[in-house]
């Protein structure tokens, strides 16, 4: 038998599973992701990462070279009876702490093809080609055997292995799904039309809000088309298409991906097996696409895990900490599908008739959810808030507070103090913000964090706070 050691397996190398990886490495942990595929998406799936998703990619030194390929939106309009009928985008300008109002429109694949680079880089390439055959827990350790005949022996086991997840069913992890009979069209294309085009998510208003067009990186655009049936061509798709944006017209240039899919809800029972196993991602909550909330938050779910693992494995924290993994993790679940499920509904059935305003003031309601903003662990002050993120003036220019953070530790933020000296145990990072070098003054008078000292989690989550005089007691509360 040929037996390999390693601290966390990752089974399934979609962009949760490989920032699993990437994070695991960044924090120091043996990571070994392995994925039934022979490389990562070109094509396709989701489309925009949010305002949170990127102060999380600027923790983990992923944003600058992700943010240029991609396109700003914070608007959403409504379109009918052949012309605009409104423009909102308040509740992206309404939005504290944070300097990225807005998606950036961009494939997942370009996360994928990042990540899985780095992770070569790092010189722990994914093992492609590779299924499990078997999975035990046995107390402190688990054995996994894989297609090729190797043992896996690993303190933890991740199935981020997506909504089918043979992680999840191998370990008979309930995960009753609900449809709701709402199938749906998806079309990447470059397009020809006549159509006034705009940089904002267009909801259309035509019988109902049947056709939504989302712009996107390059020259590609994408058309979210309700079909309601399981059989259907392109070209009954394109027509419903030109029907929505009438008197204008749109043709295709060129398909790059199409797909269909049908709307499926669920989250699973639990997010942790035996205190050994955990599902992230699509292996446990699934829901329909509509407010861009899929891939979002399955990368938040490798944030909030990646560092746990760390200050278990690396620094002897009481591995109890792993279950705020799911304590924190699957009540957003469950509002993400909450969110989700009412915008999707909005789209086939409208008391007042008008879908596409309808869908609209669903998305300005649950905007903490659709732009990730919204989302804390806890209602205890600033205790499990995000941390907001101001813009710094120093001597080498411009920098963003988040820049000054590191997923691999925790970070102490001194607001106020200048030239303060004090001893900080290895695994906190101390960062010194003078008050005169914060340029957005607004948010930071509404942060409150005016001469204090913060703790901030790897993840960017505020752990504890105290008076700059009395902040040696933050230091008892890392873990």
């Amino acid at each position: 038998m040929n037996e390999v050691e390693t601290d966390v397996l990752i089974v399934g190398s979609g962009p949760v599973g490989l920032m699993c990886s990437y994070l695991g490495q960044l924090c120091g942990l043996k990571t070994m992701a392995i994925d039934k595929s022979d490389g990562p998406l070109q094509v396709g799936r989701a489309d925009a990462l949010n305002a949170r998703t990127l102060q999380l990619m600027e923790i983990a030194g992923l944003f600058d070279e992700l943010y240029p390929l991609g396109k700003p939106c914070n608007t959403s309009s409504i379109w009918a009876e052949g012309k605009f009928q409104s423009r909102q985008s308040q509740w992206w300008d309404q939005l504290e702490g944070c300097l990225h109002k807005h998606f950036l429109m961009l494939g997942q694949s370009y996360v994928e093809n990042l990540v899985d680079k780095k992770l070569k880089e790092m010189e722990q390439p994914v093992r492609r080609q590779t299924t499990v055959e078997n999975m035990e827990v046995h107390g402190d350790y688990c054995l996994t055997t894989l297609s090729s005949g190797e043992v896996v022996r690993s303190k933890y086991i991740i199935g981020s292995d997506g909504a089918r997840s043979f992680v999840r069913k191998f370990f008979d992890v309930e995960f009753e799904v609900t449809m709701p009979q709402i199938i749906w069209a998806v079309i990447d294309g470059v397009i020809e039309s006549d159509f006034p085009k705009v940089p904002e998510i267009i909801v259309f208003q035509a019988e109902t809000s049947d056709v939504a067009w989302i712009p996107r990186e390059g020259t590609i655009d994408r058309f979210y088309v309700r079909m309601d049936r399981e059989e259907f061509t392109m070209d009954e798709a394109i027509a419903k298409i030109n029907n929505a944006m009438s008197p204008h017209t749109l043709s295709f240039k060129e398909i790059t991906w199409s797909s269909k899919f049908a709307v499926k809800e669920s989250v699973a029972e639990k997010f942790i097996v035996e205190d050994r196993v955990f599902l992230a991602g699509d292996s446990c909550h699934i829901h329909s696409v509509n407010g861009g909330q899929g891939l979002n938050t399955g990368l938040a779910d490798s944030f909030n895990l990646m560092w746990k693992m760390s200050r278990v494995i690396n620094h002897g924290a009481d591995a109890r900490l792993l279950r705020t993994y799911e304590e924190e993790r699957k009540p957003v679940a469950l509002g993400v599908v909450e969110t989700s499920a009412e915008l999707v509904r909005s789209t086939k059935y409208s008391e007042s008739g008008e879908h596409a305003k309808d869908y609209v003031k669903i998305v300005e309601k649950r905007a903490g959810n659709v732009t990730g903003m919204g989302i804390q662990y806890g209602n205890d002050g600033l205790i499990g808030s995000r941390l907001f993120d101001f813009e710094l003036d120093s001597s080498t220019g411009v920098k963003r507070l988040y820049s000054q953070l590191d997923y691999s530790n925790f970070t102490l933020v001194v607001f106020g103090a200048k030239n303060f000296e004090v001893a900080v145990p290895e695994s906190i990072k101390l960062v010194q913000v003078s008050e005169d070098a914060i340029k957005n003054k607004s948010d930071f008078e509404k942060s409150t964090y005016g001469g204090k000292a913060i703790l901030v989690r790897p993840d960017g989550y505020i752990k504890a706070v105290s008076a700059i005089d009395e902040l040696s007691t933050l230091f008892l509360k890392i873990d």
